[in-house]
């Protein structure tokens, strides 16, 4: 943006906002003498504007809109009400001000003049706002600060100078809010409600605020530095290797695949890991899969059950118990169909069971064929288990009896093993 384009700017918003000031003066001398501004005077978008070019601001919700002190410090100074213009511009004088007020507002309601009471808690708490405004306006610069030159510089040079200015800003500020001191307004307020609610507990949530963004302003300044040494880096490097080029216009790069080792600026790729599988439909390496079967070993634990099955007798079933044990193994070979069909739905879909049966049109009991699913469940290995995720939909059977009774039940295929 050229310097002529920026000046017309700030010309026409330098002369919005002075006509406003015009437009308003009544209104802003009223809030002047009574402290605070009448928002019923003028409509909502008057004063939203009148809050954006910075004359208004609202100190906290429970209180209304007033002066900003830089616009009350202009009026004071133009009609020289040097009661209340603002003579000193650090931290220390504005503190000595707010004491002195104090001091003045106690001593009135001791005597019973209660009218100048009145006035000295007005200014007081003029003094309060004002010196929390001061403190708004450098962290809001600092943060303007921070998003134009701080942002946007050319050279690291530039941008290491831009960030010992702020660190200096933000080393002034910590001073001047270390400068008040909590104690020291507990004693100054006393026993007095309205100098508590005003030095204490006011003063005190300011200056926490105030704290909370100026850590803020550091971790952003130190995101925004970190992130330009990270820039600065590749550019040199893109500018170092372009200069190169300009010297050594005959280079050409070698084949590093030919290299027995490569350098660390060009090996950053992970090792590629391909997957396999063993393709069963051909012919001719049937023989060599059947060796590697072979010598494959076996599960002791799949050896264990291969001896408990051919050491156990062989119970011979008639009548009524042999077609009981055909409609168990039915029944197990159904909810082993179930689990297959909630593997082919993918990882994280749920089933439910009581939907499966009735979408494989099954004659089973819903209470049998729950249980069943639940005793599949249970009977699974460990490792196996970890693989599934059951969740019961249960209702409590009255109520005045808080019994869970099982509806339904979901599972879920979780390829990652997570419960």
């Amino acid at each position: 943006m050229s310097s002529g384009l920026q000046n017309q700017k700030m010309l026409e918003l330098g002369g919005e906002r002075l006509k406003l000031l015009g437009n308003h003066a009544e209104l802003l001398m009223d809030a002047y003498i009574r402290g605070e501004f009448d928002e019923a005077a003028v409509g909502e978008r008057v004063l939203q504007k009148l809050i954006q070019a910075r004359i208004l601001w609202r100190p906290d919700d429970a209180y209304g809109l007033k002066l900003r002190p830089q616009i009350a410090n202009m009026i004071a100074g133009l009609i020289a009400d040097e009661s209340r213009r603002q003579a000193h511009a650090d931290v220390s004088g504005e503190l000595d001000r707010i004491e002195a007020t104090a001091i003045s507002y106690t001593e009135a309601q001791h005597k019973g003049n209660y009218s100048y009471a009145d006035l000295q808690l007005q200014l007081l708490t003029e003094a309060v706002y004002d010196l929390t405004g001061q403190f708004e306006e450098a962290i809001d610069s600092l943060w303007q600060r921070l998003n134009s030159h701080f942002g946007f510089v050319a050279s690291l040079t530039d941008k290491i100078r831009e960030n010992e200015l702020a660190h200096k800003q933000i080393h002034r500020l910590l001073e001047g809010l270390e400068l008040v001191r909590v104690d020291e307004m507990i004693t100054l307020a006393g026993t007095s409600s309205e100098l508590r609610k005003l030095l204490v507990v006011y003063l005190n949530q300011k200056l926490s605020v105030h704290h909370a963004s100026l850590l803020a302003v550091q971790e952003r300044m130190t995101e925004l530095l970190t992130r330009f040494r990270a820039q600065q880096e590749r550019s040199l490097l893109v500018a170092g290797m372009a200069a190169y080029l300009r010297q050594h216009p005959d280079f050409e790069p070698g084949d590093y695949s030919w290299r027995a080792s490569l350098p660390d600026l060009l090996n950053q790729a992970k090792p590629l890991v391909p997957a396999v599988s063993v393709a069963i439909d051909r012919a001719t390496d049937a023989e060599a899969m059947a060796e590697l079967v072979n010598e494959t070993p076996v599960r002791p634990t799949r050896i264990k059950r291969l001896q408990e099955v051919r050491t156990k007798p062989t119970a011979i079933a008639h009548g009524e118990t042999a077609a009981l044990q055909v409609k168990q193994e039915r029944l197990k070979q159904d909810v082993e169909s179930f689990y297959l069909s909630v593997l082919a739905a993918g990882k994280g879909k749920p089933v439910r069971a009581l939907d499966y049966l009735a979408q494989q049109g099954l004659d089973w009991d819903g209470e049998i064929w729950l249980y069943q699913v639940i005793s599949e469940y249970q009977g699974l290995p460990i490792e196996e288990r970890k693989l599934f995720r059951l969740t019961y939909s249960e209702t409590p059977m009255s109520y005045f009896n808080q019994v869970q009774l099982v509806k339904d039940i979901e599972l879920q295929f979780m390829a990652d093993g997570a419960q």
